[in-house]
């Protein structure tokens, strides 16, 4: 899975005012983050916003992505859920051709044990025609996968990796410890990127590679100094994509960068006036200092 190192984008789903899809803003999406040179994109998971979309608008969004991508660049598609059944159910009824994994979110709200967790996602890989990448994100599902369950489950012939977003270092630490070396460790958080390759960690699925895909394809990818840079050129604004919950952060900073609209579906509600007008400073600050740093060249 040598293809699935580096920068991945967790694609928003772009929405009109009506909260229906709007695909051409998917398409000006999907063109921004692959000309920024991000390396595979996953379709689907939290950041496009997968828990609010009917099955039927999950099909399509999947085909227009594999569509438009025609095959450029790797893809990741999120298919996860609280009901082991359900979920293998999707993976059944989904035609999965020219995917390359599967991300799946730990089951939420059950807060099942860890031996749960374990049968669920072996059940899972079991079903899949394509490989599964774990994904632990304790903030929304309250259930934590912990190092030795992702160890286990790592044995697995069919599970290559997991996307780490606990934002427990020691944790990571004790995967990067004691995985094999073809087991992929995906940080979930961008801030977090650097440190994490430090200790083994092969690059990131990021929430900011939406707007931002080179800064976020020098985080993974690039030498440690340059990705500790890029990394400090984020610190303002990375808070802010979650201060009212993603995506409400980064569709407020990508409709301001004229790509999408900030619609978001209920539950969710937009950026407030406050937040909205903090990230616009943020992104100004932000474009100052890349500027300064590689200054445009005249023509």
């Amino acid at each position: 899975m040598k293809h699935l190192k580096g920068s991945g984008v967790a694609l928003i789903t772009p929405f009109h005012a009506d909260q229906s899809i709007d695909f051409a803003a998917l398409e000006r999406t999907i063109f921004h983050v692959t000309q920024g040179g991000i390396d595979y994109l996953v379709v689907l998971g939290t950041t496009g916003e997968s828990a609010t979309l009917t099955k039927e608008e999950k099909q399509e969004v999947f085909a227009f992505c594999k569509n438009t991508n025609n095959g450029r660049l790797p893809l990741v598609f999120g298919i996860g859920g609280n009901s082991t059944k359900q979920v293998i159910d999707e993976i059944n009824h989904t035609d999965l051709t020219g995917v390359d994994a599967i991300l799946s979110v730990s089951p939420y709200y059950n807060k099942p044990s860890q031996a749960g967790i374990i049968q669920h996602y072996q059940a899972i890989a079991d079903a899949s025609p394509v490989p599964i990448i774990l994904y632990n994100v304790p903030g929304r599902t309250m259930s934590n996968l912990s190092a030795e369950t992702t160890l286990e489950l790592s044995k697995h012939p069919n599970i290559i990796g997991v996307k780490e977003a606990s934002g427990n270092l020691e944790q990571c630490m004790k995967i990067a410890a004691g995985k094999d070396p073809d087991f992929l460790l995906i940080s979930g958080d961008d801030l977090m990127t650097t440190a994490l390759r430090s200790v083994g960690a092969e690059g990131l699925i990021s929430v900011l590679g939406n707007a931002y895909p080179e800064i976020i394809a020098t985080i993974a990818a690039g030498s440690m100094e340059a990705s500790k840079n890029a990394t400090f050129t984020l610190l303002d604004i990375n808070p802010l994509m979650y201060e009212e919950s993603n995506p409400v952060g980064v569709k407020a900073l990508m409709h301001r960068l004229g790509i999408c609209s900030d619609v978001v579906r209920l539950p969710l509600v937009s950026a407030s006036a406050g937040l909205s007008k903090r990230i616009t400073e943020a992104a100004d600050r932000l474009n100052i200092a890349q500027m300064e740093v590689t200054p445009v060249k005249s023509i």
